[in-house]
């Protein structure tokens, strides 16, 4: 008989993870929390635990070296790899780097990628501590595990959101999404022209926001300082739709949020117009813009509004009302979790 077929497409990311993982038990006491969130957390200490998350990056998926400058590639994968810390509620202390390689890439490419991860470390006050490297076939492969620390009582996990919690955003979103479609637009372009000159003049915040995004260790600062430990923290790397719906998995929860409250910036709406397509799709569904969706208790709504550099976007609901967002008018439209991308 022939054995069914199952396309990982079928899956999707987050149904993929759970398949392989199933089965697994925990035989160590300090790993306190392994395959499921953010990042692993391991005990060290009675009070103290250790964050460890991976991450990887294919060139042709993830990045495209036609106009990826390695400056910016070295620092956005420190920042891609420390983000799922921060989204824990810690401190990213130390990253390892590994790489494949293609024989197409010179050592002094190399040299402009480890400068940027070099800047972002010394940004961030974080060390390199290891990595490798290796041949490859397929093009560069990039690999970063980030290493944290918290106090063991101050995690934020996917799975602590509660009925009638407040769901805050720490920035505006699609930016990053549209930055990809005018470099690809450029691309497209350009190919084959002589001395290419991309129009980039009035977009350079949605480059940057793909480019060179930065970690959102400023809100865990904040955050600390005003002793507000968020009751669910994931990072913004999916897409909203996706993470917030799986975040309210986890946590067994549905989830309102209202379109009026999504930010967008300006250069979002205004090139999203341009090139006909949609601000809010972008917002939902884009991607990769690296800022932390969480959740506190309703009582602390002043609170959070007085930090002034977060969004309150919606509210935890019960299970059986799933995910949706709610247009200006009250009609609800159900989200929905994007799968794998398609290559860039």
């Amino acid at each position: 008989m022939k054995q069914k077929r199952t396309e990982v497409a079928e899956l999707g990311p987050f149904g993929l993870i759970d398949r392989l993982t199933k089965g697994f038990e925990t035989h160590q006491e300090s790993t306190l929390c392994g395959v499921g969130d953010d990042a692993a957390v391991i005990a060290t200490t009675a009070d103290q635990v250790q964050l460890i998350s991976t991450e990887t990056l294919f060139e042709g998926i993830d990045f495209d070296l036609t106009y990826f400058p390695l400056k910016h590639l070295g620092y956005k994968i420190v920042t891609v790899a420390v983000s799922d810390i921060l989204a824990m509620n810690g401190r990213p202390q130390q990253i390892t780097v590994s790489l494949g390689l293609s024989s197409k890439i010179p050592v002094e490419a190399l040299d402009d990628l480890y400068e940027g991860i070099r800047f972002a470390c010394n940004e961030q006050q974080i060390d390199l501590v290891g990595g490798d490297t290796r041949a490859s076939m397929t093009g560069m492969v990039i690999s970063v595990t980030a290493v944290g620390t918290a106090q063991r009582d101050a995690v934020s996990y996917r799975s602590g959101a509660g009925m009638h919690d407040l769901i805050c955003l720490t920035g505006n979103l699609g930016a990053a999404y549209m930055g990809l479609q005018l470099l690809e637009r450029e691309k497209r372009v350009l190919e084959g022209v002589t001395n290419p000159e991309p129009q980039f003049k009035g977009y350079e915040y949605l480059l940057e926001k793909y480019l060179k995004p930065r970690p959102r260790t400023d809100i865990i600062e904040v955050l600390a300082e005003e002793k507000i430990k968020p009751t669910a923290m994931i990072d913004l790397s999916d897409g909203l739709s996706s993470d917030l719906m799986q975040l309210c998995r986890s946590s067994k929860c549905g989830a309102r949020i209202y379109l009026e409250r999504i930010p967008i910036a300006r250069q979002t709406n205004q090139l999203a117009d341009e090139m006909h397509l949609d601000a809010v799709m972008a917002a939902l569904n884009g991607g990769e813009d690296y800022e932390l969706l969480f959740t506190v208790p309703l009582s602390m709504q002043e609170q959070v509004m007085r930090l002034g550099v977060v969004d309150v976007i919606g509210h935890i609901t019960d299970e059986q009302a799933g995910c949706a967002l709610v247009t200006p008018d009250g009609g609800a439209i159900r989200l929905k979790a994007q799968g794998f991308p398609e290559s860039k």
